[in-house]
Formats: structure tokens, C-alpha cells, sequence
């Protein structure tokens, strides 16, 4: 645990989850319903596998799942009142002014017809079209730590446009057909408007290209976006010349185009990849960003996978002069969200979600989010605590070339488990 004691960190996990307690008490409207809600995120940082209301009814000693249904749909509070409050609980410890926002989505495997937003499409957690629901999130990534920030629930044009699945589902009539890439983009918008800091947004081909790209420029915010090969790119403003698709444009690089980087360290060590970046346009900044001067660069980063040889591609734009290091690093911060969404899923009962309204999914999201939020505070209050008591040679093995640490806190459930016993 980063040399942190044992003892140590249990208390910083109650002073934690007490903080995120009190943080969330003005979203409820009654003492009973705050009260049940913190016994709601008990249970999801509790020991059993399955979040279930039976099983979390039965660790708060509630006779039946009643309280903890309650929370979730007859209760009277507002999802993104509680969104709000996990951002800013999250961002007191984990703020930086180079943070990268990552934005990527997840599915939620339904059998039945009713859960809101269900339906045949394709998810990576399944690897196929599948019957699921799709989230959409944002994940705030710097060098203290990651959580998640902000969510949204996918709604196919077939949910969208049918009145009575709406009304069974109590969708709100504000609440209209968008896309993924739309519902990225009021995340961040959201997120700059809350006045959040971070430098950079990464995204897979879902969102790479389109409006996305244009209100990055506007807000002078730098991005490294997911594309496909397929893609087209030109250089202009007395570059060398380049046109073609991106797969087109990778295949005719010549060897020395390619050098070797990483993207951070993985369970295996360093994630090394062949990488090879172009740069397509430098342009003025105030012709695309009100208030904003210098030079910023339109380009390309190709990543070449080492044994295989397969490519992936990526539009960028960033102030002259960022080096490639520096692209390639936030690219790498995208396996944040991947590793937030396996711990939400698997520890925090992220895909245990029993209701089948509107209000119910976003409900029981953000609680996890919460969840999630009161692990990372943990962790980086752990470390922080560790490096302060480390000697000079022992910080410096501590921590990766990206600044995560290598060590992480305990599960939530080793917490929980040392907590309960006996002394």
C-alpha cells in the first residue's frame, strides 16, 4: 500500500467516506433519505460481489431492500445535483491544471425489454451487438489520481421517439434522441462551464471527429481523438506535403519516421508501442479561439503495435511545439477509464443497477461514481501520506513515468473487512 500502514489507511478511508457523506446530505430533502442514501454507498463499498437491494438491504440490517429501492425511485432528489457533488469532491484532491478528460462509453447486458434505453447494439464490454444498455462518462484523469465525473444514459432513436416506452420509463420531455459524440460534448461543456482544469481530452474513433473536434478549438482545449484508417488528412501552410487517408499516410512513412515510446506502466511494465507523428498545419490561435494567442498544430499520431504490426490512428491539436512524449502520454491516460470502469463494475456494483427508469439508471450511476470518488480521495490521501515519509530513492521507484503510482490503496472490501473486525 505504498508504505502507508494499514491502520493509517483505514482511518483516511472513514475520513473519506465521511467527507463524501456530508458533501451529498444537501441532495436529499429529509435526514431519512440522506441517511439512506449513505447506507446505499455503504453497500456498494461493501464486501458482497453482488450489489444487489436484497444483499445491501441485508448489510445495512434493513429487513428488505424497500430503503434501498426508495433511494432509487420513489425518493424525491435530482441525479445531477449528486453528478455535481461527486465532480467537485473528486476534483479537491485530484485537480491539475494538465489533466486530461477522457471520454468513452460502456454497456450494461440486459435480458428484458423495459430497462430504459435497452436494446440490440454493439458494446466492447461484450465484443458483439448485444442486449444492453450503453452509458456514456467522463473520467477525470491528472497525476493525483481518476474518477469519474460526469455520465450519461444513451437513448437509441427507437427509445427516443416512442411515447409509450417513454412514459413507462419516465423519460423526461426535455429529454431528446443525441448522439454519443453529443452527449460527450455537453459533458464537456458541463465541465468547462463548472470551471473543471485540464488541458487535454481523449477519445476513441467514436468521438473522434465532427463537432467534437471544432468546440475543442474554440475552447482552446488540446485533444488527442481516436480515428480510422479510412480517415482523410492534408498538410497545408508550407508543411511537407501530406494527403491520403490515414492508412494510406501511415503505410508510406519511412522507417526513421518511428520511434519507440510508452505510454505508462502497465501490470506487466512499460505498454510500448511504435509511434510516428506528423504535423499537418500550424495556425493561429485567435483564428479559431477567442482570446487565446500563439500557435497551436493540427496533426497526426499513428500508433504501430510491436508485435503485430496493427495501427491505430489519431487527430490531434495542440500548441506548436508539443512534443510527441507529450501526445503519445495523454493517449495513454485513456486506460484510466477502461481500469474505472473494471473496478466499478466488479467492486462497486456499476452493472448491478435493478431499476428500469430514467431517474433510476442515473441515480444508481452517480452513487457508484461517489463510490468510486471516495477510493481515488483515499488513495491519493494514502500516497501523499507515504511520500511524505519516503526516503528520496523510494519516491522515485514509487512512481511511473506519467506520475501514477504503482501501488494503489486496498480493494474496498479488504477496507470493509478490516474495519468490521474486532480489535
Amino acid at each position: 500500500m505504498s508504505g502507508a500502514s494499514f491502520e493509517a489507511t483505514l482511518e483516511l478511508w472513514a475520513s473519506s467516506l465521511r467527507a463524501a457523506k456530508a458533501r451529498m446530505r444537501p441532495v436529499f430533502g429529509q435526514e431519512r433519505a440522506a441517511r439512506s442514501a449513505g447506507l446505499f454507498l455503504d453497500g456498494l463499498l461493501g464486501p458482497e460481489r453482488r450489489k444487489t437491494g436484497w444483499m445491501r438491504a441485508e448489510a445495512a440490517g434493513d429487513p428488505g431492500p424497500w430503503r434501498q429501492q426508495a433511494v432509487l425511485g420513489r425518493g424525491r432528489w435530482e441525479a445531477d445535483a449528486l453528478r455535481d457533488v461527486v465532480r467537485d469532491y473528486a476534483l479537491e484532491v485530484l485537480a491539475d491544471p494538465h489533466a486530461v478528460l477522457v471520454v468513452d462509453e460502456t454497456g450494461f447486458l440486459k435480458q428484458g425489454k423495459s430497462s430504459c434505453g435497452v436494446g440490440r447494439q454493439y458494446t466492447g464490454s461484450a465484443g458483439k451487438i448485444t442486449n444492453c444498455q450503453i452509458g456514456v462518462f467522463a473520467a477525470y484523469v491528472s497525476r493525483h489520481g481518476h474518477a469519474l465525473i460526469d455520465r450519461a444514459l444513451y437513448l437509441p432513436r427507437a427509445w427516443a421517439e416512442d411515447p409509450a416506452r417513454r412514459g413507462a420509463a419516465h423519460i423526461p420531455e426535455a429529454v431528446e434522441f443525441a448522439t454519443k459524440p453529443r452527449l460527450a460534448l455537453r459533458m464537456i461543456e458541463r465541465a468547462i462551464a463548472a470551471g473543471v482544469p485540464f488541458a487535454w481530452v481523449a477519445a476513441d474513433t467514436v468521438y473522434g471527429v465532427g463537432e467534437l473536434e471544432m468546440a475543442l478549438r474554440r475552447a482552446g482545449v488540446g485533444y488527442v481523438l481516436g480515428v480510422t484508417g479510412t480517415h482523410q488528412f492534408y498538410s497545408w501552410n508550407a508543411l511537407p506535403v501530406v494527403a491520403g487517408t490515414a492508412e494510406e499516410i501511415a503505410k508510406a512513412l519511412p522507417d526513421t519516421a518511428w520511434c519507440r515510446l510508452s505510454t505508462g506502466d502497465g501490470t506487466k511494465g512499460p505498454r510500448l508501442h511504435d509511434w510516428a507523428y506528423l504535423e499537418l498545419a500550424h495556425l493561429e490561435a485567435d483564428d479559431h479561439v477567442g482570446g487565446f494567442e500563439g500557435v497551436w498544430t493540427r496533426g497526426l499520431l499513428i500508433r504501430r503495435h510491436v508485435a503485430d504490426g496493427e495501427l491505430a490512428y489519431f487527430t490531434t491539436w495542440c500548441p506548436a511545439g508539443t512534443p510527441i512524449e507529450t501526445l503519445v502520454a495523454v493517449e495513454g491516460h485513456r486506460w484510466a477509464i477502461e481500469d474505472t470502469f473494471e473496478t466499478a463494475k466488479t467492486e462497486l456494483g456499476l452493472d448491478h443497477n435493478e431499476t428500469r427508469s430514467w431517474h433510476g439508471w442515473h441515480r444508481h450511476v452517480s452513487l457508484v461514481m461517489l463510490a468510486f470518488a471516495v477510493l481515488a480521495v483515499t488513495r491519493h490521501r494514502a500516497n501523499a501520506a507515504a511520500e511524505e515519509t519516503a526516503p528520496p530513492v523510494s519516491r522515485r521507484r514509487r512512481h511511473s513515468s506519467d506520475g501514477r503510482s504503482r501501488k494503489s490503496v486496498a480493494s474496498p472490501c479488504a477496507l470493509h473487512s478490516a474495519a468490521s473486525s474486532p480489535r
